[in-house]
């Protein structure tokens, strides 16, 4: 649409885009500014598009005092639904234009920015953690237009909706602990957006297979316009042209194959959501948009260990991903053992792949874990009952292996739990960050 300003100068619906990017130009002046210009000129800006600096590397921040003012203050300003409420009112009252970044239901993005928060207060003494996972999110989102001076209006919108839910009782000390925290994360956010400007923010891919599996289930294979790389194991978020600007993710289901195409497995887990629009209202020959390949549940670049994977549901999808990569890469004498989960035999709806994949790895053991079978959770209901979450309990000991956990997100917490418990150590499970099983939204 195209419109006149007062004095009579004809702009169009890019204008404000435009102004963004100006600002964003002179915050990055302020970027590469000389840190003898003071903490004034820092607090507003981020990361150098560079090198980092002595300022931005996570040494540098000293987040455990931080987490600590904020964790004491945190009866002050949780849970987080009225405060994040409260931001975006702020954000959207100063800067209306930004409103068209977000998709139209804002309950999925409430839900996120609540669980950044906690992830990032829960890990803020570990500066080189948050670091990483700022530096990986900050590429991904340069698929939703976000430019760096929308970090600069966030912080502002946070400070205001901080007082504002706290009802001016949050100290100046916390209130700054808070905006330093988002600096830092912003300036991760940043730099994982600077050095991804050679590949592109999102790849269009043509579908070229869809499948039903079952009533709720689809195997879709796509192919992007352009190579897409990516670790098995990873994750890449899917927007469906039915859905714009509502993304989310999907694991990739194999190893990269040579024909470039990718393959994912949707359950549809409610009505009008993505899911519900990739399963039932998506066919050959549609686009989609695929975001930049995300998660660290990849195999160790050295394979030291035997592999436990543990899966439930379309979580076979990375489990598959991931026993194809160890049958590529297998050092001799190395094994594998997948426990994988389902409702029913019928929901097992890729059993011919793992059929053939069992047939041609006579190293890999296969447990089938069906919660209406014999001794399942489907049972008597008595105490007797079992699943996959306590299955590798009931066959032996996997206290030296490496074990990877995928499946919907509930059963990813309590199978970690389970592993902790047996005695494996936290950093030999694996799995992506999973959403607070609590929260009241749905990742559809």
């Amino acid at each position: 649409m195209r419109r006149l300003r007062p004095e009579g100068v004809l702009v169009n619906d890019d204008y404000h885009a435009l102004l963004a990017r100006r600002e964003a130009m002179r915050l990055r002046d302020q970027l590469l500014a000389p840190a003898s210009r003071g903490a004034a000129a820092h607090s507003a800006s981020y990361a150098s598009p560079g090198p980092r600096t002595a300022a931005s590397a996570p040494g540098a921040y000293d987040g455990a005092a931080d987490q600590e003012l904020i964790v004491r203050n945190l009866g002050l300003v949780t849970p987080f639904d009225a405060l994040i409420a409260h931001l975006y009112d702020a954000m959207f009252e100063r800067h209306p234009y930004l409103r068209k970044l977000f998709p139209e239901s804002m309950e999925f993005q409430r839900a996120h920015l609540g669980r950044a928060f906690w992830y990032l207060i829960e890990n803020l003494d570990r500066p080189e953690q948050v670091d990483a996972f700022c530096t990986r999110l900050g590429r991904d989102h340069r698929k939703l237009g976000v430019l760096p001076v929308h970090y600069e209006v966030f912080k502002v919108a946070l400070e205001e909706a901080l007082q504002r839910y706290a009802g001016g009782r949050l100290g100046a000390d916390v209130t700054d602990a808070w905006l330093r925290m988002v600096r830092f994360a912003a300036a991760g956010m940043v730099r994982g957006a600077n050095e991804a400007l050679a590949e592109p923010a999102y790849w269009t891919a043509d579908v070229t297979r869809h499948e039903r599996r079952g009533r709720d289930v689809a195997v879709l294979r796509v192919r992007p316009s352009a190579p897409y790389p990516y670790r098995p194991g990873q994750y890449a978020t899917l927007q469906s042209p039915l859905l714009p600007l509502t993304w989310r993710p999907y694991s990739m289901a194999g190893a990269p194959g040579g024909d470039g195409e990718l393959e994912f497995h949707i359950r549809r887990t409610g009505p009008d959501g993505v899911s519900d629009a990739l399963v039932t209202d998506t066919g050959v020959g549609d686009t989609l948009r695929l975001g930049p390949a995300q998660g660290t549940t990849t195999l160790d670049g050295e394979l030291t260990r035997d592999v436990l994977v543990v899966a439930g549901g379309t979580g076979w999808a990375t489990a598959k991903a991931l026993l194809e990569d160890f049958a590529a890469r297998r050092p001799p004498g190395r094994s594998a053992h997948l426990f994988l989960g389902a409702r029913s035999a019928d929901d097992l709806y890729d059993a011919p792949a793992l059929v053939r994949l069992e047939s041609r790895c006579p190293w890999l053991r296969v447990v089938r874990v069906l919660d209406d079978g014999p001794g399942g959770s489907g049972g008597s209901g008595g105490s007797g009952h079992r699943s996959v979450v306590d299955a590798p309990a009931r066959h032996g000991d996997f206290g030296g292996h490496v074990a990877y956990v995928s499946g919907p997100p509930a059963m990813v917490t309590a199978t970690a739990w389970h592993l902790s418990a047996l005695g494996l150590p936290p950093d030999l499970i694996r799995h992506d960050p999973v959403p607070d099983t609590s929260a009241p939204v749905h990742a559809r």
